[in-house]
């Protein structure tokens, strides 16, 4: 139960509202029932006290002050005293518009309380009852349906026309009008009187004489058939507010009870409507006042009557003043609860409970249709029940329209709905109920009468679907399928049918019962406790729908988005020269292709127009060609609608991108900016929100173009996609281009086949982002947004300078016979180089060192394309490295080095670090091995070329990381290699060349010894490189030979033999390398089975030169047999002077049979290389044990 004093807080406050009041539990006759009242609106003054009348008073008489304004009734004036039985029509609607807070949810009925006392005493009264019963959620609104006034209404307008023959035929065949008995007009007019005599407690107001009796003879003033009549709206009338503001409509309808009261009676919640006047006095501070006739005993019906409106008002006693003839005779207090067991009106106060909880059950099971007007009905004298669905029957007869509850129905259907949009990110379990709602409200509205609440509602309905919300939330947080229609249900559980319920059934008894929907055949089941008990639950279908994916959602969003639009087009006046569109013919999107487009230069031109045109939008300049107001609902819901449309379409274009649909994400992404370029033809002043939004989408539109230029393979698919076109983005097109055909954005959207063209279009949509952060002060409120903007233009600057660089890299390739470097290629060097230079600033504006690392690294690339491109045409004899070429790989050095003081340390991106590092170590190579290769001796000497070669190799040695473990390590050590390697063989060069300073020859001798002995170790690391090793070891050999022809003694020279001969036996391991590989091949084609053709030794296997090994083989050869020949000489000779010793002797053996069996080999032509590398590997073997130990590489 609703705490009062919450409820009280709660309420808006039409006037002065009384102290909320909570009813306690009443104890009656041993039956116990729960009641609490509170008021949650007022507009009485302060109660009054009431005046007791003196003995004899003659009620006949009026007193002065009657039907005139009174300070203690306030300005309510005589309402408040007109304390009428008839009810209006529509008084439900107009209290559930005032509290719409409790409609569809908290409350179970909101009715009049006239219209609840009427229905509780059903089991007691013969009289009729008729009502209107409509459900909104869970909630029951219950009007009177005046019959008669109904008919008299009809007879004079031709309405409810198709009511009136049901009711004749069904019902009542003879009906005719029915005229209130002059005893009922005199029973009122005398109760005014009493009413007015009782606030008159100074005794101002006497008895005014009167010399005609038209007071006691005719009706009160105000209260006659005419004036007192019901007020009936028209069965359709267009209200002109309505059509401008439906928030601000009730439709004329007005809540004009003087209380509205939040009765809680058991488990029933009711929001009542109530006119009983209330006074102070007594020992209560309420009480109420009536007027009985001493002759006429109060009856049942009397007592529930005053017992319940007590109840309502949370009155607590009751003052009964006795009249014969209008002549008082004395008063009588009665407490609230003493009522029910009055003489002669004696009543069961928990039969009264259940009578309540068995018709709420029975209209709640019945009346399940939101949006229908149930009809429930009893004839008079008559013991059966009945409910009927009116809007059915009118349906089956006339329009919908001519219902007059339709329109009140649909605008709180609409206001319940948008009150719940209020709070639905409070709770996301009511967006069922809240698209029930509203797809019911569009079922009672016709779109020529109310465009703009089914604009509004499809508008609300679109926003129910959480366009940015992550896909796990789908099944996760947002429970679609499950209790969103909790607030429908009731709180008992649900009971099996049994027969006993069986009055529920449509069975005709009598037989013209047939179009009743329900039917309670005996008055008296009402009393049952329990007999209608939830029998069926009302169970709507308000589920939200479930999405199975981002498509489905949008493409919900934007069947919404385009029935407002219907609505809202529909209903501005079409202008005479506004060109007729067919939804059914496609908007063509346009395609570029190579032929067309007028290239990058072009977009210069409408990125400037673009620009421009934003900046006239910050101005307020805004225009439409369909005519519609600025200011007008028209005007504002199209805004809306087309937003939610272009966020939609930008949803789509997203989710196509990530499944690398680019055509469709193209696609998608151009219509999203239509419906934005409608948006800024339309505003006078953008919203922050929605210029973030256009750089989202401008963003994501250079996305997209970029991802085209890099799968420029599957451009016939792409182009298949971007084309295709759904008759509901055709209709939704059709209906931006009747406000603006302004192509703002063509130039970003085009689907071009250029792949310049695309990477410019790309560019250009990052810098049209930028520029409006910038001029709209952005920057700083989205940070995040600046950042991501700024860094995919420092990617696509990137891109296009790769672009350009290779580009000119293929140019330089097919350069025959020029000599010198073309223009064009200049033109794309200083291209690549702005864009490079462009990029760097964007990275470094947002300190993203990594990024702006490998622009730098890709910048010292393009210095090295400059640099290859100066290499003269000439000949290579005649080849000189160039001052040009000196510039740009300088040039390029500096750029990596940067790169290197960019990141800072290796910690920064180990990736970046390493391959910066590689890269400029590789720079250094080249530029030492084009000087070492093409000395310029013309413009250096070679001392200073040596010195500088010797420079460049240290520092590429410097930055190449042999030791990091990481896949480059084997490049590494192969690049170590080479560089020792090349040292060596430069200082043995020297060596050679040189005469004279024996100072600088030991030192070249020990340079170049060191570094043969280091390329030596890092080619035996490597098991791809045995012809590398060879070469090394064979040129060391040649070194020692050198050093052999300038020694003069015997001994010296014979150990210099002996160390070269090592040398040799060291590449033991070469070989095995050799073989393995040969081996392998041969395996190969056996394995093959290949016609029987001679392999040449000239083709190469996977990782060996056949030619480069048999090359290699044959000098290895020579120089074996030169230094063995040598050897055998030496040592014979020596063994003749001095006597040589048991190993002097052995190893002669050994080189004599070694030489032997080496000349036979060379001597024999018909040898394979396997062969003779597997003899070379035998004779080294033969030879090692005169090594001391050095280990032969393996």
């Amino acid at each position: 139960m609703e705490e009062p004093c919450a409820a009280g807080a709660a309420a808006p406050l039409r006037g002065d509202a009384e102290e909320p009041k909570q009813g306690s539990v009443l104890f009656l006759g041993g039956n116990e029932v729960k009641s609490s009242a509170v008021v949650k609106y007022s507009s009485a003054p302060p109660q009054a006290a009431f005046a007791r009348l003196q003995e004899k008073t003659d009620l006949k008489l009026p007193p002065a002050n009657w039907l005139r304004e009174s300070a203690k009734l306030g300005p309510a004036g005589t309402s408040i005293l007109g304390n009428s039985k008839k009810s209006k029509p529509f008084s439900s609607f107009g209290m559930a518009y005032d509290f719409i807070d409790s409609v569809g949810n908290d409350v179970d009925v909101v009715s009049d309380s006239e219209n609840i006392k009427k229905l509780l005493k059903i089991p007691y009264s013969k009289s009729h009852v008729s009502m209107a019963v409509h459900r909104i959620g869970r909630t029951l609104l219950l009007d009177e349906l005046d019959i008669q006034e109904l008919f008299m209404r009809s007879s004079q307008t031709g309405d409810w026309t198709w009511l009136k023959e049901f009711y004749q035929r069904l019902i009542d065949q003879k009906w005719q009008r029915k005229k209130k008995s002059k005893e009922h007009w005199y029973q009122k007019a005398i109760l005014s009187k009493f009413l007015y005599y009782s606030i008159n407690g100074d005794g101002a107001a006497q008895p005014v004489p009167s010399t005609s009796k038209q007071h006691q003879e005719g009706p009160v003033a105000g209260e006659g058939d005419e004036a007192g009549r019901a007020s009936w709206p028209a069965p359709f009338e267009m209200p002109s507010s309505l059509s401008e503001d439906p928030g601000a409509s009730n439709q004329g309808l007005k809540n004009d009870f003087v209380r509205n009261i939040l009765w809680t009676f058991e488990d029933i919640h009711m929001l009542v409507g109530s006119n009983m006047p209330i006074f102070g006095g007594g020992r209560y501070p309420a009480v109420s006042l009536r007027l009985r006739d001493n002759n006429k005993p109060i009856n049942v019906l009397t007592g529930i009557d005053y017992w319940l409106d007590n109840l309502i008002c949370n009155v607590p006693e009751l003052v009964m003043c006795f009249h014969v003839n209008g002549i008082v005779q004395k008063y009588e207090m009665i407490k609230t609860e003493d009522i029910p067991n009055l003489e002669n009106s004696n009543f069961s106060t928990k039969v009264i409970k259940d009578i309540a909880q068995n018709i709420l059950s029975f209209l709640k099971s019945n009346c399940t249709k939101e949006g229908h007007t149930y009809w429930l009905f009893k004839a008079s004298g008559s013991d059966i029940v009945k409910l009927y669905d009116l809007t059915t029957l009118c349906e089956e007869t006339e329009d919908k329209y001519q219902n007059p509850f339709t329109m009140p129905v649909a605008i709180l259907l609409y206001k319940v709905a948008c009150n719940m949009m209020l709070k639905k990110n409070q709770n996301k379990k009511h967006y069922g109920t809240i698209r029930t709602l509203l797809l019911n409200c569009l079922k009672l509205l016709d779109n020529g009468r109310h465009p703009q609440i089914i604009a509004s509602a499809n508008y609300m309905l679109s926003e129910l679907f959480q366009l940015d919300e992550p896909k796990k939330e789908d099944s996760a947080d947002f429970p679609i399928n499950g209790n969103s229609d909790e607030s429908y249900s009731e709180e008992e559980e649900e009971m099996p049918d049994s027969d006993e319920n069986g009055s529920y059934s449509n069975s005709s008894d009598p037989p013209d019962d047939n179009k009743a929907v329900a039917i309670i055949k005996s008055v008296g089941e009402l009393s049952v406790p329990e007999k209608y008990k939830s029998v069926h639950r009302i169970r709507p279908s308000c589920a939200f729908p479930v999405c199975h994916g981002t498509e489905e959602r949008c493409r919900l969003v934007l069947n919404h988005v385009l029935e407002g639009l219907k609505s809202v087009d529909s209903s501005v006046k079409k202008e005479g020269d506004l060109p007729a569109a067919d939804p059914s013919t496609p908007i063509p999107l346009k395609y570029e292709d190579e032929s067309t487009s007028g290239g990058p230069e072009s977009l210069e031109k409408q990125m400037a127009l673009f620009l421009d045109k934003m900046g006239s939008f910050q101005k307020g300049k805004h225009s439409s060609q369909s005519g519609m107001i600025p200011g007008s609902w028209q005007y504002k819901m199209k805004l809306q609608l087309i937003l939610k449309s272009s966020r939609a379409y930008y949803v789509l274009s997203d989710a196509a991108m990530i499944l690398q649909k680019y055509g469709r994400a193209l696609r998608y992404i151009k219509l999203a900016l239509q419906c934005h370029d409608t948006y800024c033809c339309l505003c006078g002043s953008m919203l922050p929100e929605v210029l973030v939004f256009l750089c989202q989408c401008l963003t994501l539109c250079g996305d997209i173009q970029l991802m085209l230029a890099q799968n420029a393979n599957n451009r016939a698919a792409y182009l298949e996609e971007y084309n295709y076109q759904t008759k509901e983005d055709q209709e939704i097109l059709h209906s931006l281009h009747r406000e603006s055909r302004c192509q703002v954005f063509a130039w970003a959207t085009d689907l071009s086949t250029d792949l310049e063209y695309q990477l410019s279009v790309s560019c250009k949509c990052y810098e049209a982002a930028y520029e409006i952060l910038l001029f709209s002060n952005l920057k700083s409120q989205n940070p995040e947004q600046h950042i991501q903007v700024l860094k995919r233009m420092g990617n696509i600057r990137n891109e296009i300078g790769v672009f350009y660089m290779n580009q000119a890299a293929a140019v330089q390739t097919e350069r025959v016979v020029s000599k010198n470097v073309s223009t064009t290629e200049q033109q794309l060097w200083k291209k690549s180089f702005s864009c490079f230079e462009e990029g760097i600033q964007n990275f470094e504006s947002i300190d993203d060192a990594t990024n702006a690392a490998l622009l730098l690294c890709n910048t010292g690339r393009l210095m090295r394309i400059c640099a290859q491109a100066h290499c003269a045409a000439e000949g290579d004899f005649k080849r000189e490295f160039s001052p040009e070429e000196a510039l740009y790989y300088n040039k390029a050095i500096d750029y990596y080095l940067k790169a290197l003081r960019s990141l800072g340390k290796r910690d920064v991106h180990p990736a970046v670090w390493d391959s910066v590092n590689w890269e400029l170590s590789t720079t250094y190579f080249t530029m030492a091995t084009l000087q070492q290769d093409y000395a310029p001796l013309s413009r250096k000497a070679q001392e200073q070329i040596e010195k500088e070669v010797s420079e460049a190799m240290m520092k590429s040695l410097k930055y190449c990381d042999v030791d990091t473990v990481s896949e480059r390590q084997p490049l590494c050590q192969y690049r170590a290699a080479t560089i020792h390697h090349r040292l060596a063989s430069m200082y043995h060069s020297c060596l050679r060349n040189q005469v004279g300073d024996e100072h600088l020859r030991k030192q070249h001798r020990v340079l170049a010894d060191l570094h043969y002995s280091k390329a030596v170790r890092l080619f035996q690391l490597l098991k791809d490189a045995p012809c590398e090793f060879l070469r090394v070891q064979l040129e060391r050999v040649a070194f020692a030979e050198f050093q052999m022809a300038s020694q003069n003694s015997s001994a010296g020279k014979l150990k210099t033999l002996s160390g070269a001969l090592d040398i040799m036996i060291k590449t033991k391991g070469a070989f095995q390398l050799i073989r393995k590989e040969l081996v392998a091949e041969t395996e190969q084609i056996s394995k093959d089975k290949s016609p029987a053709e001679s392999v040449s030794v000239h083709d190469s296997s996977a990782g060996l030169n056949k030619e480069e090994v048999l090359k290699l083989l044959g000098i290895f050869e020579s120089r074996m047999s030169f230094l063995l020949l040598q050897s055998i000489k030496l040592l014979t000779s020596s063994k003749k002077k001095i006597g040589g010793s048991s190993e002097e002797e052995a190893a002669v053996r050994t080189n004599k049979q070694v030489y032997s069996l080496l000349l036979r080999a060379t001597a024999s032509k018909g040898l394979s290389l396997l062969e003779r590398t597997e003899l070379m590997l035998t004779l080294l073997e033969q030879l090692s044990p005169r090594s001391e130990g050095g280990p032969c590489a393996q």
